[in-house]
């Protein structure tokens, strides 16, 4: 009994100070402000301010999805060992620097795509969009999956974990908010130039969130020692077919990509909706988009307190995952028929409150499912399993495309237009609420089905890996 209750004590221990959670959270602010800004215009960007032919743009979205699904796994794979400056440095400090601050300047090129007729001059558009998106995925990989693999690795109890998480979260949704309103600003419809400045100052936010996040990301040296402890126990190096023929045998790790990846389609697919809806369904400028999507993150922020505390009452990680994905596909679900600006507004504030509780889940689950994985195999392999979660979330973007490019040429949508019919709005509207409901709830059932980590289990594995002190 003294024994458990040590352990419930240590589960219950904050070990990094509040800055250095908040920190961390900065280098998800620039995560996700370059993430919601590429989502929402690049598409569109291409689309209908270019003019490229839909199904090009989509097929360039396709290719990209899967050099961005393979790209992931390999340079999590890559990374996931020592190196010369991993002593001095840590795992995954310098990756996270390497990744991060070249990102945004690969962000400013895929807006500045050469000037040419887009019948006569197809092909060079459609590969300078293939290589432009490659490349700003290559720079995010290296970021990201070092930056996702740390977090379970650093922040070792659970209730930091939920702690930091809800800094990452409020963090986070600055930089949503940043991400989907300051372009919006700084560009305007039918001006395909003013699309670079945003891309100008879009880079020099993010260099000033990578830089914030410096102390957060920075490992400290007892996780760097622990780590270069293990490797020399470990000394047999596992292959990277072996290593996804061991992921994909992993049913909790399968089922937290079924909802990940359907939650992906549907972000992807109804934040690239926003700027059609409020330039043909709404007929409002540019800058009316600021609104709409601040609508859905003050949903996030109001109710982000909430889900952590709820968490911490329920202490089931699993339920409040279910819970919150169900409700985002019923308000989703709404927006199909509104078609008033402000109605829109006030949909995307309810859809932002569930939205909170699936975001503050993230982080947790995915490290209950990391420890799943370490009590398994005997090894810390965090960001071979971010490489394959970001393999599966990438699926997303080509449900993007794909629906996109099914339903404008089923509904009759022409590129660069200055109006649309209105089959093509109805189209619009679909690809809006209903394909991104359909997403959810598919995730949410596949996850509530085969997801198997109770409570009991993570604190038994939890446990287990202290006696390994891995």
């Amino acid at each position: 009994m003294e024994e458990l209750n040590k352990k419930n004590n240590e589960e219950n221990e904050i070990i990094h100070s509040n800055w250095n959670g908040i920190s961390y959270g900065f280098g998800s602010f620039s995560r996700e402000f370059l993430r919601m800004a590429f989502s929402a215009y690049a598409f569109y960007f291409y689309e209908s301010e270019v003019g490229l032919d839909t199904w090009i743009v989509g097929l360039a979205f396709v290719l990209f999805a899967v050099y961005n699904m393979f790209n992931d796994p390999i340079i999590g794979y890559f990374t996931n060992r020592p190196f010369k400056f991993t002593k001095k440095w840590g795992r995954r400090f310098p990756w996270i620097l390497i990744g991060g601050l070249p990102w945004g300047l690969s962000y400013i090129l895929i807006f500045l795509p050469p000037t040419l007729n887009t019948t006569t001059g197809a092909l060079p558009l459609f590969l300078w969009l293939l290589f432009t998106t490659c490349l700003f995925d290559t720079f995010h990989s290296l970021f990201f999956v070092n930056f996702q693999g740390l977090f379970p690795d650093k922040f070792r109890t659970m209730k930091e974990r939920r702690k930091v998480s809800g800094y990452q979260v409020a963090v986070g949704v600055i930089g949503i908010a940043l991400g989907a309103a300051l372009p919006p600003l700084l560009f305007d419809f039918a001006d395909v130039t003013s699309y670079v400045w945003q891309g100008v100052i879009s880079f020099i936010i993010v260099v000033c969130g990578f830089i914030l996040a410096i102390p957060g990301t920075r490992e400290d040296p007892e996780t760097i020692n622990r780590y270069l402890e293990s490797v020399k126990e470990v000394r047999e190096k596992t292959s990277f077919f072996k290593m996804l023929k061991i992921t994909v045998k992993q049913t909790p790790f399968i089922a937290f990509m079924a909802i990940y990846t359907m939650y992906n389609s549907l972000v992807e697919t109804m934040q690239a909706s926003i700027p059609y809806v409020v330039r043909y369904s709404l007929n409002k400028p540019s800058s009316a988009t600021t609104l709409v999507f601040a609508g859905f993150l003050i949903g996030v922020l109001v109710s982000t307190p909430f889900w952590i505390k709820l968490s911490h009452k329920i202490n089931d990680n699993k339920k409040i995952m279910v819970i919150s994905a169900f409700f985002i596909g019923c308000a989703t679900l709404p927006m199909f028929f509104i078609r008033d600006y402000v109605g829109i507004i006030i949909i995307m504030f309810i859809w932002g409150i569930p939205l909170g509780g699936y975001w503050t889940m993230i982080s947790p689950v995915f490290s209950d499912v990391i420890d799943y994985s370490v009590v398994l195999t005997g090894k810390r392999e965090e960001s071979v399993y971010t490489g394959f979660q970001q393999f599966f979330g990438r699926l997303g973007i080509v449900a993007q495309a794909l629906t996109f490019s099914i339903v404008h040429t089923l509904t009759g949508f022409v590129e660069s237009a200055p109006t649309q019919t209105a089959e093509a709005i109805t189209g619009i509207h679909i690809h809006l609420a209903i394909i991104p409901t359909i997403f959810i709830w598919i995730g949410a059932l596949l996850f509530w089905k085969f997801y198997k980590l109770t409570p009991d289990k993570v604190v038994n594995n939890r446990n287990i890996l202290k006696d390994m002190s891995i």
